[in-house]
C-alpha cells in the first residue's frame, strides 16, 4: 500500500532519521511517536510528499488515494462549510465543477454531450450521488449541525471549523489517512465518534497525536523516532511504554540471568496481548507480539521531567465556595447562575465549554471583574494557577531561566534554583537561555516550576497539557494524581481527566454546569452512552 525504502533526512548538521524502512497496509492505525523535534509532523510531512527526502524513495500503490488532515484552518473560509467537506475527494469535487460548467452553457456541443457523458460515467464511479448525504452524515457526526452545512466556513468558530477540515479528511473512503494531531479542540462526542469512524476503517491510518487515551483506542502499530532510527512496534502505546521501560530496566540490570529476563518480557507480552485496539487485529497482534525478542526492545532516550507538589499547610474545612456567579459578553450568556463548593480531597475536572471554562477560572483567580455574583476562598487556602496564556510571564522578559524563576521563590541560592530547573530539563547553559525565546513547551515547563515552589495546597490549572511532549505529559499527570490537596482543572485529555479526577463539572454552552462525584469514564457511560 505505502512503502518507505532507506528513507535518510536531515536539517543541516542535525540528522532526523536514517535509513528508514517501513511498510504501511490497509485496515492497520500506526501512530507515530518522538519526543519534541524529533521529526513526527515531519516525517508525515515526507509521506504526503510535501517535502522530500535526502534519500531513498517514498511509493504508494497507483490508484491508492492519500488524504490529509489540514491544519491551515483559514484555507477555506470563502467556501461552503458542506463543498469543503467535499473537496477531500478533489477529483470528485473537480468533476462536480466541470459538469456544472458545462451544463450551464446555453448550448451544448457534441463535444460537450461526449465530455459530459464520461464525468457522468465517472462520477457514479466516485459515488458522487451520495457525496452531499455522506458529508452531511460526517459533519453531524463530528456535532456540526445541519444549519451550518450551508456556511461559509468563516462564519463558524474556530473548534467547528478544526471539525469541517477533520470531515474532510476523512471523506470519500480514501485508502490512506494521514492524521496530525487530529484529537485537537474535539468535544467528548466528537472524538467517541472519530474513534468509532477509525474501528471500522478499512485503509491505512498514520497519526500523530499526544492524546494517549486516543492511542491506546486506535492504534495498532507504534513507530517510535528515537536514535535517529524510526521503529516499528506491533501494539498501542501502553506497549511501547512498558516496553521501553522493561528494556530500561533490564539495561540497568546487567548481572540478572538471561533466562530471567526472558521470563520478564513473555509475562509482559502476555499481560498486553489481550489489551483492546482494534479488536479485527487482535489475533495478528498478538502473533507478533509473541514473535519479539528481548534484542527487539531498546531503551528509549527520552527524558522525562519531574512534576511534584508540596504544600506548605494543609486545607481547612473551608476551601472555595462559588455562587449565583454570571457572566456576558457582546450580548452573550458565558455564565449562568454558577454555584458549587468545593470540598475536602475535591480533584475536579471541568469539561464542556472552553471558553465559559476558562472565564470561570480568571474570575476565581482574580483576573476578571466583570462579573456578578460571588466567590470565597477559606482563610487556609493558598492557590496556584496556570493560565491557557502563560504569555504576560515571558513576553519582553530579559530575565534568564535562573533568574526568571527566582522571582517566585523563597529561596534565592543559584543552586537551589538549578536543581529545580534540572528536574524539569533545564541543565547546565540552558539555565542561562532567556525566557523570552522559549518553545511552548519549555514556557509550560518554566510555569510548573513556578508553581512548584509556591506550595500552595490549591492548584488551578487551565489546559496544562498544551505544547507538552508525551513523556512531560506522563509527568505532570503522575505529579497531579500524587498531589495531596486540592485540584481544580481542565483538559481535552481522557486519561488525564480519568487518572486525576474524582468529581466532574460540566458546563453547558447555555453557560449552566452539571455537578457529578465519580470519575470521568463513568460519568461518560452515564450521559453519553
Amino acid at each position: 500500500m505505502l512503502n518507505v525504502n532507506n528513507v535518510s533526512l536531515s536539517f543541516g548538521s542535525q540528522k532526523l532519521f536514517d535509513d528508514v524502512n517501513v511498510s504501511f497496509f490497509p485496515g492497520n492505525c500506526y501512530v507515530v511517536i518522538g519526543a519534541n523535534g524529533a521529526g513526527k509532523s515531519t516525517f508525515l510531512k515526507l509521506l504526503s510528499g510535501e517535502k522530500d527526502a535526502d534519500t531513498g524513495e517514498i511509493t504508494k500503490d497507483k490508484n491508492a488515494r492519500m488524504s490529509i488532515l489540514k491544519q491551515d484552518h483559514f484555507q477555506y473560509d470563502d467556501e461552503v462549510v458542506i463543498d469543503t467537506v467535499i473537496m477531500g475527494n478533489k477529483r470528485l469535487y473537480d468533476i462536480m465543477q466541470e459538469k456544472d460548467a458545462i451544463y450551464a452553457k446555453p448550448d451544448l456541443s457534441d463535444e460537450d454531450g461526449i465530455k459530459v457523458s464520461e464525468l457522468e460515467a465517472e462520477f457514479a464511479e466516485l459515488n458522487g450521488w451520495d457525496a452531499d448525504s455522506e458529508a452531511a452524515t460526517m459533519l453531524q457526526g463530528l456535532g456540526i449541525d445541519m444549519s451550518k452545512h450551508n456556511l461559509q466556513m468563516k462564519e463558524l468558530t474556530g473548534s467547528d471549523k478544526v471539525k469541517v477540515l477533520l470531515a474532510q479528511a476523512l471523506f470519500g473512503n480514501p485508502e490512506i489517512l494521514l492524521l496530525d494531531e487530529p484529537t485537537n479542540n474535539l468535544d467528548i462526542q466528537a472524538i467517541k465518534w472519530l474513534q468509532n469512524f477509525l474501528d471500522s476503517f478499512d485503509g491505512a491510518v498514520i497519526v500523530v497525536s499526544h492524546d494517549r487515551y486516543f492511542l491506546n483506542e486506535v492504534c495498532t502499530h507504534m513507530l517510535d523516532i528515537d536514535f535517529n532510527k524510526i521503529k516499528l512496534y506491533p501494539g498501542n502505546y501502553d506497549f511501547w511504554y512498558e516496553s521501553s521501560q522493561l528494556a530500561l530496566q533490564m539495561s540497568r540490570d546487567q548481572n540478572k540471568k538471561k533466562e530471567d529476563k526472558i521470563k520478564d518480557l513473555q509475562a509482559f507480552i502476555a499481560k498486553f496481548s489481550a489489551n483492546k485496539s482494534k479488536s479485527r487485529q487482535a489475533t495478528s497482534r498478538k502473533k507478533l507480539l509473541e514473535k519479539i525478542t528481548l534484542d527487539d526492545i531498546s531503551p528509549s532516550t527520552r527524558r522525562y521531567p519531574f512534576v511534584g507538589f508540596t504544600i506548605e499547610r494543609e486545607v481547612g474545612n473551608e476551601i472555595l465556595t462559588v455562587e449565583n456567579i454570571n457572566k456576558e459578553s457582546n450580548g452573550e450568556t458565558i455564565l449562568k447562575d454558577i454555584s458549587f463548593r468545593v470540598n475536602k480531597g475535591d480533584k475536579i475536572a471541568f469539561i464542556g465549554d472552553e471558553l465559559a471554562i476558562t472565564s470561570l477560572f480568571e474570575i476565581i483567580n482574580e483576573k476578571d471583574q466583570d462579573f456578578t455574583g460571588e466567590y470565597k476562598w477559606g482563610q487556609t487556602i493558598t492557590t496556584s494557577y496556570f493560565p491557557k496564556d502563560n504569555s504576560e510571564f515571558f513576553e519582553n522578559s530579559q530575565y534568564n531561566l535562573i533568574d526568571w524563576l527566582r522571582q517566585y521563590s523563597v529561596e534565592q541560592s543559584e543552586i537551589y534554583i538549578r536543581g529545580l530547573l534540572g528536574r524539569m530539563l533545564f541543565s547546565g547553559e540552558e539555565a542561562l537561555k532567556n525566557v523570552s525565546v522559549l518553545s511552548g513547551g519549555e514556557k509550560v515547563r518554566c510555569m510548573f516550576s513556578k508553581m512548584m515552589v509556591n506550595e500552595s495546597n490549591v492548584l488551578v490549572l487551565d489546559q496544562p497539557t498544551n505544547h507538552l511532549d508525551l513523556e512531560s505529559i506522563t509527568s505532570v499527570n503522575n505529579g497531579l494524581i500524587s498531589f495531596k490537596s486540592n485540584i481544580l482543572f481542565t483538559s481535552f485529555d481522557h486519561q488525564f481527566i480519568n487518572t486525576i479526577a474524582n468529581r466532574i463539572i460540566e458546563v453547558f454552552e447555555d453557560g449552566t454546569i452539571r455537578d457529578i462525584s465519580m470519575t470521568y469514564e463513568d460519568y461518560l457511560e452515564k450521559y453519553y452512552n
